[in-house]
C-alpha cells in the first residue's frame, strides 16, 4: 500500500520512524486523523498520556508549520531540543531571544523550513507575529495547557482569552486545544472562549493507576515530610509544594540540612536562579524541587517518583494537575499530603479576603469544599477524584483509604458538643480557646472570661486535643462552622449547624488515628533495581544509565531526552547485537538509531564479553 494516499498509514509510519513507537495509544490515532483531515479537536488527556504526539504528528503530516501556543517559556528550549534529537525541525519564539535570533526563526517559518514553532500567547498576539503567520503556510494551531483560558480554573492566564483571534483570522487552519485537567465548567469555557463549538471532543480517563494517593493528619509537617521521603523515596526525584514563598525557602533549607539535594522555586526568585534550578531538576537525578504552584506546568521529566503537598491545594483540579507530575513513565509513584485544621482556616480566609466578586468567591468555595471532601472521605480517594471529573470508578486498592480503611463513627453528639461550646462563648473565640472550654482546661483565659462556669465546660474531657482538632476540622470542612477572620479567627455557627444542634441531621465522621511513624527503608544505590530484569539485564541497564548521563551532558539536554528509562529497560532485555535488532525497540526512532545505535551496540557487546 502506498502510504502517500493513506493518512492513517502515513501517521503510523511517522510514529515508527520518527518517534520509535509501533502503535498509537488510546485515542491518539483518532485525534491525529481529525487534525490531519483539517478538523478541530478538544483533548483532555492525563499527564503522561501522550498529548504532544496528537499535534506533532499532524504537523508533520500537513503542509506548513505547526504553531504551538504554550505559556511555558522556561521549557521551550527543552521541548525544541527533544524534537531535534528526533530529527524534527523545531524552534521557538519568545522574549528570551535577541532581535537577530527571532528574525532568523521568522525567516525559517516564512520559508517553510521548519516543522513546529513554539510561541508564548503574549508573543502570538503582537502585530509582528500575527503578520508573520499571515505570510506563512500554517499546518495547524495547538493550544497547550488550554485550561489557562478559564477564569474559574486554577491557572488562569488573561492573555489566553484573546486566542479566539486564531479562528477569526485563520478560519481554515485546524486547531487543537489540549489540557490534562478540566471539569465540565472549565471544558465549556474552553469551547466558548476559543470558539471550538464544532470541535471533536476527546476525553480520556483521568485515572493514573500507578500513583498511590496518601493524605495524613498534619502534626509536624516538615518532620512528617522527611520521614515520608526517607522511608519511601530516598534518592528519588520529587516535588514538594508549599503555599508561600517563605515556606518554600525554609523547607528547601531543611531538606538540604537533612542530607538531600533540594532546590527552591517560586515567582519571587530572580529569573536566572529560577531557570537554573529548573534546569538542574530536569537534567540531574535525585533532586527534590520545593516550589509554589508557579512550578511544574508542562514539566516532561518522566521519573519524578513523588509529589508532596505541605499545604492544602485550592481545588481538586490543582491537586490533580500537581500530583500528575509524578510517575509520567507509568511506574509506581506517590502523591502524599499532610493536611490539618490550619489549612482549612487558611484557604477559607484567602477566599473571604480576596478582591474577587461574589460569584468568583462562590465558585472557589465550591471547589474548596470538593477538595476538603477528598481529604475527609471515608471511601477510596481515587474513586472520589475520578467522580469529580465525571468518571465512574471502583475502589482502587492502592490508596491509603483502601490499604488502611478509616474507621467511621456517628459523630453527631461530639459535633453537638462542639457547636454548643462555640455558641456558649458567644461565637467570639478561636479554636484553641473553644477546645480548652470543651476539654475543661483551667487556663487563665478561661477563668478571665468565666467560661469555666459554662454548662459546656469539660463536656469533652473524654477526648484528647488531637481528637477534638480532627472533629473541629471536619465540622469546618462540612460547613457547620465558619471562621470569622475579621474577629480574631473566631468560630461562628453557620445555618447548616441548626439542624445538627436540633438533632434533625446526623453527622458521620472519620475517627482520629494517631500518626504512625513510617519505617525507614534501606538507602537506594545509584543504580536502582528495576523490577523484571535479570542480573545481566540489570547490569546493562545500570551501564546505560551512566552512558545516558554523560551523553546528555555533552548534548546539554535532560537525560530523558536521550532515552526514557522504559526504552533503556527494553534495550537491556533485548540485548541487541546489531542496528536491526535495536530498531525494533520501543522509543528508538531512525534519528536516534543513527545517532546512538553504534555506541549502544558496542556498549552491550563489551558488557556481554566481560
Amino acid at each position: 500500500m502506498n502510504t502517500r494516499d493513506d493518512p492513517g498509514a502515513r501517521a503510523l509510519h511517522i510514529l515508527e520512524t520518527v518517534f520509535g513507537y509501533s502503535s498509537f495509544r488510546g485515542q491518539q490515532a483518532e485525534i491525529v486523523d481529525v487534525l490531519a483531515q483539517g478538523g478541530d479537536a478538544l483533548v483532555l488527556m492525563p499527564t503522561g498520556g501522550g498529548k504532544s504526539l496528537c499535534y506533532q504528528i499532524p504537523a508533520l503530516l500537513r503542509d506548513g508549520v505547526g504553531v504551538v501556543v504554550s505559556p511555558l517559556i522556561a521549557l521551550m528550549q527543552d521541548q525544541v531540543d527533544a524534537l531535534a534529537e528526533l530529527g524534527v525541525r523545531a524552534a521557538f519564539l519568545n522574549s528570551t531571544q535577541t532581535y537577530e535570533e527571532a528574525s532568523r526563526i521568522e525567516r525559517r517559518v516564512r520559508n517553510g523550513d521548519i516543522d513546529l514553532v513554539y510561541v508564548a500567547p503574549e508573543r502570538l498576539m503582537t502585530p509582528r507575529c500575527l503578520d508573520l503567520l499571515e505570510a506563512s503556510k500554517i499546518a495547524l494551531f495547538a493550544i497547550d495547557e488550554a485550561h489557562c483560558v478559564s477564569q474559574w480554573g486554577h491557572d488562569f492566564r488573561p492573555e489566553y482569552i484573546r486566542l479566539s483571534v486564531l479562528h477569526e483570522r485563520f478560519p481554515t487552519v485546524p486547531r487543537i486545544a489540549l489540557t490534562a485537567t478540566a471539569d465540565q465548567q472549565t471544558r465549556d469555557e474552553i469551547i466558548r472562549r476559543l470558539q471550538l463549538e464544532n470541535a471533536r471532543q476527546f476525553v480520556s480517563s483521568f485515572d493514573r493507576p500507578n500513583i498511590r494517593y496518601q493524605i495524613v493528619e498534619k502534626v509536624n509537617g516538615r518532620k512528617q515530610l522527611l520521614d515520608f521521603i526517607q522511608s519511601e523515596h530516598a534518592g528519588d526525584a520529587g516535588v514538594v509544594y508549599c503555599l508561600s514563598r517563605k515556606k518554600v525557602e525554609e523547607i528547601a533549607e531543611f531538606l538540604n540540612e537533612s542530607g538531600m539535594t533540594a532546590l527552591p522555586y517560586h515567582a519571587g526568585m530572580d529569573i536566572k536562579d529560577r531557570t537554573r534550578n529548573q534546569a538542574r531538576f530536569l537534567r540531574e537525578e535525585g533532586i527534590v524541587m520545593v516550589a509554589t504552584i508557579a512550578f511544574g506546568m508542562g514539566i516532561d521529566k518522566p521519573d519524578v517518583r513523588f509529589v508532596a503537598h505541605l499545604d492544602l491545594p485550592k481545588s481538586i483540579e490543582g491537586y490533580y494537575q500537581e500530583t500528575g507530575r509524578a510517575g509520567r513513565d507509568g511506574t509506581p509513584a506517590s502523591a502524599w499530603m499532610a493536611y490539618g485544621l490550619q489549612d482549612v482556616v487558611q484557604q477559607r480566609r484567602m477566599i473571604d479576603e480576596s478582591d474577587a466578586d461574589e460569584t468568583f468567591k462562590r465558585v472557589q468555595s465550591v471547589k474548596l469544599d470538593a477538595m476538603l471532601g477528598l481529604c475527609e472521605t471515608l471511601n477510596c480517594r481515587r474513586m472520589r477524584l475520578l467522580n469529580y471529573f465525571g468518571e465512574d470508578a471502583s475502589p482502587c486498592g492502592n490508596c491509603d483509604t483502601c490499604l488502611n480503611p478509616p474507621i467511621s463513627f456517628d459523630g453527631t453528639v461530639e459535633v453537638q458538643k462542639l457547636l454548643s461550646a462555640v455558641y456558649r462563648v458567644d461565637q467570639r473565640f478561636g479554636a484553641g480557646h473553644v477546645l480548652d472550654v470543651l476539654r475543661g482546661i483551667d487556663s487563665e483565659k478561661v477563668r478571665q472570661w468565666r467560661h469555666d462556669k459554662l454548662s459546656t465546660f469539660g463536656i469533652g474531657s473524654d477526648r484528647s486535643e488531637a481528637e477534638w482538632r480532627a472533629i473541629l476540622r471536619q465540622a469546618i470542612a462540612l460547613g457547620l462552622l465558619a471562621v470569622d477572620h475579621d474577629a480574631y479567627s473566631a468560630l461562628k455557627l453557620t445555618d447548616a449547624a441548626r439542624p445538627v444542634l436540633r438533632g434533625e441531621k446526623p453527622v458521620q465522621l472519620r475517627q482520629y488515628q494517631k500518626p504512625v511513624k513510617q519505617r525507614r527503608q534501606p538507602a537506594k544505590t545509584a543504580g536502582y533495581v528495576e523490577s523484571g530484569l535479570s542480573a545481566e539485564e540489570q547490569t546493562i541497564f545500570d551501564r546505560l544509565r551512566w552512558w545516558r548521563v554523560e551523553t546528555a551532558r555533552k548534548h546539554n539536554v535532560p537525560a530523558y531526552v536521550i532515552f526514557h528509562d522504559a526504552t533503556m529497560r527494553e534495550i537491556a532485555k533485548a540485548k541487541p547485537a546489531s542496528l536491526s535488532d535495536l530498531r525494533g525497540v520501543s522509543g528508538v526512532g531512525e534519528k536516534k538509531l543513527e545517532t546512538y545505535g553504534e555506541e549502544i551496540i558496542a556498549l552491550i557487546a563489551e558488557l556481554r564479553a566481560s
